[in-house]
Parts: structure tokens; C-alpha cells; sequence
């Protein structure tokens, strides 16, 4: 048994209350009065969502509660009520989903005030965690750890939150909108959001200054935009008045009218670049000259207190576990701080257990000298300022229950949207088909290959990007494809897609069967080690075919395409029925779809 100090064993409190338990009844009086018919079920869902509460498919009878998690920051006690939300009210496990927010699915209708209130009590919300709002402020779950990061941006990013949050400027914008933090070049997505931002230092008149890179006009969708960069440096003292700025002119130029087209990337694209950047730099000149003195980001910059005092026995005499040194290569970090790892604790399409989440809460408080946990931004959860001499302990308790999966910071860990087991617009399970992968890429120890370890592999259900695919080496939207009158479940394939310093959305390449999407990737692979040059990685081998520069056999997309053809060929029912069902289904494929709530 482990024995530690009492301040690790109980664990640390977080410093902000994101909650107001009586936004949990008012949401119980409003079900009330839809349930009676006394409100129009277009303005009861414009409520709902603005309180986190998300449709699912094909029903009215229950919601998606999505709880906001402001740059991914989750606590001990915290995760054990989200633990027992999730057997109370939902299907006994969560989904990390890859904004960092953790959802409950299945929850009934009339049951979404009672998780609001006892989110409440442990200081979580789920307010404007969906909705035409802010949403959660993302920051990387390397924040503050990153060897390459000028300084840690989190507090600028939970004080971003904490302005947003209920704030009148947000409340009907004409979509939503999104923050990122990164802590460098690699370990975010800075320019595929609304307003992307990774730090930057200046030294001026002899002093070093805090400022940002900041990138405007990014967004995944239908249709996918790379932002901007907005100046060659912005001082942090302006980053609230350009956050404001950029959102009034949203909020006042945005689309209203036509739904598909309201993301303030398609404003950005209309407009042109040049006139929005004038217009967001004319704008926050009139915010800093009329914003009361007292307006101002709350960013708390006390160092944090880490907890150095964490013992834990019980483990010695006993041989470390098979597996650990596997473990060790593909999911953990060494931070900046010496003698303290970063572990990314993989899960399988972001799907987590009661059980699972509650093993999550005791190791943050045993394991992490800073006492919490923080969620990724692909489906997996952080546990920070690990000592390296505990490694091997928390691989044994990870064991215990199931999240010891290795490969979590390599491709065997693909990214997978909900797909078809709740969202209204799937058209494909890309849920299982990112689960199916992942088990057979751990079988086939795909994680060891090096050549194999900077690429990705992100899946959606339909060609909406809740899965990223655009910005993933190799990605995946799902669709429908027909064989006579049988039809079945399909994927779009597109190359060379990456978040980085080099940002760029991926190639359409050609339609691939659900049910041929493994073995056309490890054909893809298999051809990779055939053509690579001694310097090649399979995501830089990739990039070279995508953009003109290759030097091997296989040097065009067509190329590509001749290889890959045989996958694309469809049995007939008679001969492979089970090619007609989608993974998880033992039925016939179809594509019928609900009503989108993106734009509700």
C-alpha cells in the first residue's frame, strides 16, 4: 500500500470556481416549460446548447452534457464527481474529446440540471461549452513544461477564460468561437482557430517584455482556413484589447443569415485579409481608448508550488513491469524542469471509465508534484511533474486499469470523433474505426518505428472536421459509397496535413471502404519503407509527394493512388457481406443523418 504526505493525498484545490448553481435550475425550469410546449423548441435548443447540453442523435429525449474544462485543467476531487456523473446519469465513462472539454453522453433531458448542480459543487460548469459563445479556452497541456516555450502562457489563458465566461460581449455571437494557447510552434494548433496565440518575448530598452504571436481567421470545417498572423509582435498589456476587438467585428460583420457560412473564417476569407487586419487594428485602438481602466485580464503569474515532498513505497522488491521501457519511449515527455516527466495517458478514442477516471484522480495526487491533471488536445490526459524514479510505479498502476496503452505520443494513437454513436452528422462510426487502429498498430508495434512517430492519424464521420483530419498526416472524413443498391460505409483520404510551424490542411486523395481503411494505411506504410531516403520520416516522405518535392519512385499523389487502387474495389454483398455494415453495426450501412446543432 501506498503511503504519502497528507497534502499529496488530499490533493490541490483549484484557484478558480467556474460555476453558478443557479444556472442549474433555471435550465430544470425552462425543460419544464418545453416539456409543457410553452416554449418553441428552436429557442429551448439555442438555451440548451449555451449551457453545454448538445443534442443527440435522432432524439429529443437526451443530451451530450459537455463540461468545460479551461485549458484542460482537472483536479482530484473533480474527477471523482465526474466519475460518479457518469454512472449516475450517463453510460458509466466520458469522452475527452479533443478541445479538452470531457462530455457525458446519453444523459436525460430532465437529468442535465442535476449534473449542472453537482458540477457546480466542485467548481466545474458547462456554460457555453457549446453554443454561438466562447468556448473552452484550449491551452497546451505543455504549457509551462516545454523546453521550447518563451513563458507559460496558461494563466493568460484561464484569465481569458474567466473574462469570457457570462460575459454580454458573447452571448449571440453569430457562431462560435475559439481560443488556443500553445506553448510553441509544435504542441498546438495556433493557426487553425479563431484566435491562435503562441508566446513571444521582445527585449525593449534593455528589458525583456511578454507578448504573442497572434493568428486570426483559422477554423476546420466543410471548409478549412490557415489564419493569419495578425502583427509581427503583440505585448501582452494588448492582448485583451485585440481578443475584444476581434470579436465585436465578428459579432458585427458576421453572417447571421446563412449558417453554413457564420465561422469568422469565412468573413476573414470574403473580406480579404488586408481590410479585417485594418479592421481589427482600427478597432482596438477605439477599445483602448474606451474600455474603463478597471476592464483588464486577471492573470495570476504567482509561481506555482509543487509538492516535493511526494513519497511513495510499497513498490520496492517487485521487478518493473513487461512493457515499461515501450511505455516510457512513447508516452512520456521530459520537461524543462529537471528530474520531472510530462506522461500522456492514452485512451482509446477518448472514451474513459468511472473507474478509470477516478484511477486518474488518485495518481494525480500521488504521482504529480503539481496535484492535477490536464487534458490534451487528442483525446488524452496529462499528468504532469512525474519524477522519473516514480515512472515505473505509475506504468503499474496504470495497468491495473487499462490505461497503459503505449504509443500515445506517436501515430498508433489516431484521433476519432464521435461519429455515428451520438453526433446527428455522422455519416461513419470514425469512433471505432479510430479504436480499431489503434489496437492493431499496438499489435503490429507500430509505436517502436521511429519513422512512424511525428505522423498522425485523425478521423471524422463526416466531412465537418470535429476530428481534425485536415491537419493529420493521414486523414479521414467518413461518407457513403454504393455497390447496385447496396451501400456502405467510406472514407475520404487526404495526405499531408499538419498543425506545426509549417501548417498546412491536408490533399484529397481518393475514397477508401471503412472496412479496407487498415490495410490501405499499411500499404501506405509498407510503400513509405520501400521509396524513403536515409533522412526521410513517413510524415516528411509525405510532405515531399504533397508539395512537389519527391525524389523517389513514388514521387505524385497519382502515384499514391495506383498503389492504394485495389483497396477501393467493393465485393459484392453475397460475397463479403460484412464490408456493407460499418465497424460496430451488424446491419446494413445506410446515411441517415438529424439535425445539426453546429449552428443551432
Amino acid at each position: 500500500m501506498s503511503t504519502l504526505t497528507k497534502q499529496s493525498r488530499d490533493g490541490k484545490k483549484p484557484k478558480v470556481n467556474w460555476a453558478r448553481i443557479e444556472e442549474a435550475d433555471h435550465f430544470a425550469e425552462m425543460v419544464k416549460k418545453f416539456r409543457q410546449g410553452k416554449l418553441e423548441p428552436d429557442l429551448f435548443r439555442r438555451f440548451r446548447l449555451q449551457n453545454g447540453a448538445y443534442g443527440t442523435r435522432m432524439t429529443d429525449d437526451y443530451a451530450m452534457v459537455r463540461v468545460k474544462l479551461p485549458a484542460g485543467e482537472v483536479y482530484p476531487h473533480q474527477l471523482e464527481r465526474l466519475a460518479t456523473l457518469s454512472e449516475q446519469y450517463s453510460i458509466g465513462s466520458a469522452h475527452v474529446s479533443t478541445r479538452q472539454n470531457l462530455q457525458l453522453h446519453w444523459v436525460i433531458l430532465e437529468d442535465v440540471s442535476e449534473i449542472m448542480r453537482s458540477l457546480a459543487e466542485v467548481g466545474l460548469t458547462s456554460r457555453e461549452a457549446c453554443g454561438n459563445a466562447v468556448r473552452n479556452v484550449m491551452c497546451s497541456p505543455l504549457a509551462g513544461v516545454c523546453k521550447d516555450e518563451e513563458f507559460d502562457v496558461t494563466p493568460y489563458a484561464i484569465a481569458t477564460a474567466k473574462f469570457f465566461l457570462r460575459n454580454p460581449l458573447n452571448q449571440s455571437l453569430p457562431r462560435k468561437f475559439k481560443f488556443n494557447f500553445t506553448c510553441c510552434e509544435k504542441h498546438g494548433m495556433a493557426r487553425m482557430v479563431d484566435v491562435g496565440l503562441i508566446p513571444q518575448t521582445r527585449t525593449i530598452n534593455g528589458q525583456s517584455r511578454r507578448g504573442f504571436k497572434i493568428f486570426l481567421g483559422g477554423g476546420l470545417g466543410n471548409k478549412s482556413f490557415v489564419g493569419h498572423q495578425l502583427e509581427d509582435w503583440t505585448p501582452e498589456e494588448d492582448l485583451l484589447y485585440t481578443s475584444i476587438a476581434t470579436i465585436r467585428i465578428f459579432d458585427r460583420l458576421g453572417d447571421r443569415k446563412h449558417l453554413e457560412r457564420n465561422r469568422m473564417r469565412y468573413l476573414v476569407d470574403s473580406m480579404g485579409w488586408e481590410q479585417f487586419q485594418s479592421l481589427v487594428l482600427k478597432e482596438r485602438a477605439l477599445v483602448k481608448m474606451a474600455q474603463s481602466v478597471i476592464v483588464k485580464l486577471s492573470v495570476d503569474s504567482t509561481p506555482q508550488k509543487l509538492d516535493t515532498n511526494i513519497r511513495i513505497t510499497g513498490f520496492e522488491g517487485k521487478s518493473i513491469p513487461d512493457g515499461f521501457s515501450r511505455w516510457r519511449k512513447g508516452n512520456t515527455f521530459a520537461q524543462k524542469q529537471s528530474g520531472y516527466y510530462s506522461v500522456s495517458i492514452t485512451l482509446e478514442a477518448g472514451d474513459i471509465t468511472a473507474n478509470q477516471l477516478r484511477t486518474i484522480s488518485e495518481v494525480s495526487k500521488d504521482f504529480s508534484a503539481e496535484g492535477y491533471a490536464r487534458t490534451g488536445f487528442v483525446q488524452d490526459i496529462y499528468l504532469r511533474y512525474v519524477a522519473e524514479s516514480d515512472l515505473p510505479r505509475l506504468y503499474a498502476k496504470l495497468i491495473d486499469v487499462g490505461l497503459a496503452n503505449p504509443g500515445s505520443l506517436t501515430m498508433v494513437h489516431p484521433v476519432g470523433c464521435s461519429g455515428t454513436t451520438s453526433c446527428n452528422l455522422a455519416l461513419t462510426n470514425s469512433h471505432r474505426l479510430a479504436k480499431e487502429i489503434q489496437r492493431k498498430f499496438i499489435e503490429l508495434k507500430l509505436d517502436q518505428d521511429e519513422d512512424l512517430r511525428e505522423s498522425s492519424i485523425k478521423i471524422s464521420g463526416c466531412p465537418n472536421s470535429c476530428g481534425q483530419h485536415e491537419i493529420a498526416t493521414i486523414g479521414f472524413f467518413g461518407g457513403g459509397g454504393r455497390s447496385g443498391k447496396d451501400m456502405y460505409p467510406v472514407y475520404q483520404m487526404s495526405l499531408g496535413g499538419r498543425s506545426d510551424g509549417e501548417t498546412m490542411l491536408g490533399v484529397n486523395v481518393m475514397r477508401i471502404p471503412a472496412k479496407r481503411v487498415i490495410p490501405a494505411v499499411l500499404k501506405l506504410i509498407e510503400t513509405f519503407k520501400a521509396n524513403k531516403k536515409q533522412e526521410d520520416d513517413f510524415k516528411s516522405w509525405i510532405h515531399k509527394i504533397i508539395t512537389g518535392h519527391a525524389d523517389s519512385q513514388v514521387r505524385t499523389v497519382d502515384d499514391i493512388k495506383k498503389t492504394l487502387l485495389p483497396f477501393t474495389q467493393a465485393p459484392s454483398i453475397e460475397q463479403d457481406k460484412d464490408f456493407y455494415a460499418d465497424y460496430g453495426s451488424d446491419s446494413s450501412y445506410h446515411t441517415r443523418t438529424g439535425k445539426g446543432e453546429c449552428a443551432a
